[in-house]
Order: C-alpha cells, then structure tokens, then sequence
C-alpha cells in the first residue's frame, strides 16, 4: 500500500481546500488501489466531522505544521530587507514531523495557490516540501497555481531553485504552466487540471432554502477578499444589491447567496455567510427570491446545490470551479492568476472573467447578460472541456507512478 502525504493542507474550513484533498485522494485511489493518505489538520475533529467518511477512503487526518512564529516571519519577510526575503525558514523540523514525512512514499503539495505571493511570501508552506526533499522523498506540486513572483524579486531565486528540486511540478491551469517555462525557466512543468474539477457530489435537500424564480436560479458568491480589491470609494455590497435587484426583475431570476469559505456551523463569524448576510438583509423585501445557502454544508455538498444553478457569478475560485465543473455558465470575480488562467483554459478567452478591481453593477449587468446570450453555447463547452480535464488528471496522477519505482 502506498501512503502519501498532502502539504499545504491545514483546514477544511474553506471548502476549496476540502475538495481538492477529496478529488485527490479519489485519484490516487484511482491510480494505486487502497493507499492511505496523511492530511494535515489544526482541527481533527472538526475535518472528521465534515467528511465523516474519510478513513473508508484511506484518510488519516495527522497534526498540521503550523508553528507560532510562522505569522510574524512571514510578517517580517514583507519588509524592504533583500537578504530576509532570500533567507528562507530559519526554524527546525519539529520530530513529530519527521516521524510523518518518513512514513510516506511521497509529498503531494497541494491547496491551490499556496505558491503565490498572495498570502505573502509562502516560506512557512515552503519548509515542509524543502524538508521532504532533503529526506529524499518524491515531492510533487499538485494542481496548483503558481506565482507571479514579480513583486519581490529577491524571492524569484530562492523559490526557483526549490521548485526545480521538486519531481515534477503539475499546474492547474496554462496561464502559471507558461510562467513557469518561459519566466522562471523550469523544465518539471506538465499541465493538468486543476483536481477539484473531478470532485463527486453529495445529494441534500434544496427545499427549505431554494429560492422562487420564474427563470430559475442564479448562485453568488462573494467573500472579504473582494473588499481587498475594490476601486476606492465604491460600495461593494450597495453595487452587489443592486444586480441582484436587475436579475430578480429583468430577468425574473431567484438568487441564492453560496458561501464557500466557512466553519461548518450557522453560528460561525468571519467567513462568506458573515460577509454576505448584510447584503442578504438589503434585499429583505424580494422576500424568498433571495435566500442564502446554509453554510453546514462540506464540499461535495456544495457542489451538489450548485450544479441544480442556471447561472453562477462567484469570487471563490472552488466555488467556481464547481460551477464550471457541473455545466453551469459562469463568471469568475477574480482576484488572482487562478481564475484567469482556468477561464483561459477552458474558452480560450477570458470573456467571462470579471477583475475584482472593475467590480459594478454595470459590469456585473453584462456578464449576466453575456452569460443569458451564450448559455447554451457555454453548457456545451464546459461538456467538452470536462473530458478534457479528468483525462489530464489521471494522466497526472499516472504520472507520479514513475516517481515511486
């Protein structure tokens, strides 16, 4: 049996990171009959609970590395100081770790975007692959997004040459697949697709939350990142209100608000739901053709709700995903590489790509628009494309046999 472990995995709490661990596993089970696979966890007991299945499907669920001075390193290497940035993780490997990374055949990377600088400079994340790859483990970047590094160029060295130390790195969509090559020259880049478009779903109840609608359902999801990028001076929730106020009355659509980033209670505060809940009481008068998700639901659940849409607009980039994986048109608010490079992939355009920053009712009037027009052209497309991507998965997943003879 071979046992491998998922770095960058430490909670299931935004579900995108659930369903690539979910998918994954499914591919290597896929791949090499009954595996075990180590997922990394701050939370066991909460990331059982949401996948309460998961030991049936060779999951164990092992202590997350994530040390105290991770926040203030990562803190410190965002100062203007050359040699910090290059410096690396200055910190031991703790044995408990070891004792992990030595029981495993190899080091899958995940969580989708961790090798960016979007959370800032990832080193944290870093030191677990860099300490398997001293072990002489096959360490592999799966699925992911990757970079730009650009905006700190005393980094672009350093996390070159630890990305050329890896047995192959698989990206998830061909904008960073291009990156890779032809900016940081790397030559243990495939393609594949990003593996939470492969995730199975989870049937649940739609009624007591479903909301009326002549032309059936638009699905949103917006989260606190959107703020992050918003032109200065705008109401990101006033512009939100008003679209969802045209759908419901132009194009007698009901609109459910899916939160796609939160701890798996109804009473939890700071995720999607906490987020969208004011934007939920602005529209209060439309009565049930505005509800919200209920935001207990794990990943494949989730997708399930969001595959019986007639349209998606949605921020997160698994929320997405989801969508464009069960057929549904979409478009993609986004906020980093990731949704750039797979709306790319998969129309060859990024016509339904919304930059966060050109956020409006205006621009989000016509990607609906855009979206009603093509509807049937687009269902098509995503059919298509999907073949696609669940052959260039387990093509990946093929792959990492010839790491482990």
């Amino acid at each position: 049996m071979k046992r491998f472990y998922l770095s960058g995995q430490r909670t299931f709490r935004n579900r995108g990171c659930e369903a690539i661990v979910r998918s994954t596993v499914a591919l290597l089970r896929d791949q090499f009959g009954d595996v075990e696979v180590l997922v990394p966890s701050i939370s066991i007991a909460r990331d059982s609970a949401q996948w309460p299945g998961a030991a049936e499907h060779g999951v164990r669920f092992v202590r997350a590395y994530l040390p105290p001075p991770a926040r203030y390193w990562v803190q410190l290497q965002s100062l203007p100081l050359p040699l910090i940035k290059r410096a690396g993780w200055p910190f031991p490997m703790p044995r408990w770790l070891r004792r992990q990374l030595e029981s495993v055949d190899a080091v899958l990377a995940v969580g989708g975007d961790n090798y960016s600088l979007d959370y800032r400079i990832p080193t944290p994340i870093m030191s677990v692959d860099g300490w398997a790859m001293d072990m002489g483990k096959p360490v592999i970047l799966w699925g992911a997004s990757v970079g730009p590094f650009e905006r700190e160029p005393e980094f672009i060295e350093p996390v070159t040459r630890h990305l050329a130390r890896m047995h192959f790195v698989a990206t998830g969509e061909s904008m960073s697949h291009d990156y890779l090559i032809h900016k940081l020259g790397l030559r243990n880049v495939i393609r594949m697709a990003e593996p939470s478009f492969l995730l199975a779903k989870e049937p649940v109840d739609l009624t007591p939350f479903w909301p009326s609608g002549e032309g059936h359902v638009l699905g949103l999801n917006v989260s606190r990142l959107v703020e992050r990028h918003r032109r200065r001076g705008r109401n990101v929730h006033a512009e939100l209100e008003a679209f969802v106020r045209y759908a419901v009355k132009e194009h007698r659509l009901g609109v459910l608000l899916i939160p796609h980033a939160d701890p798996l209670r109804e009473d939890a505060q700071g995720g999607d739901a906490c987020y969208m809940a004011p934007l939920l009481e602005r529209l209060a008068d439309l009565g049930g053709a505005v509800r919200m998700m209920p935001n207990t639901f794990n990943a494949a659940q989730t997708k399930y709700v969001i595959s019986y849409l007639r349209f998606f607009v949605g921020a997160r980039a698994h929320a997405v995903i989801a969508a464009l994986s069960s057929g549904v048109p979409t478009v993609s608010i986004a906020y980093s590489v990731k949704a750039c490079g797979i709306n790319r992939d998969l129309f060859g355009s990024q016509e339904t790509v919304l930059q966060a920053r050109n956020l409006s009712m205006r621009t989000l009037r016509e990607s609906l628009e855009r979206l009603v027009q093509r509807e049937d052209a687009l269902r098509d497309l995503l059919g298509q494309r999907l073949v696609e991507s669940q052959l260039a998965a387990r093509a990946a997943a093929a792959r990492i046999s010839d790491c482990l003879c």
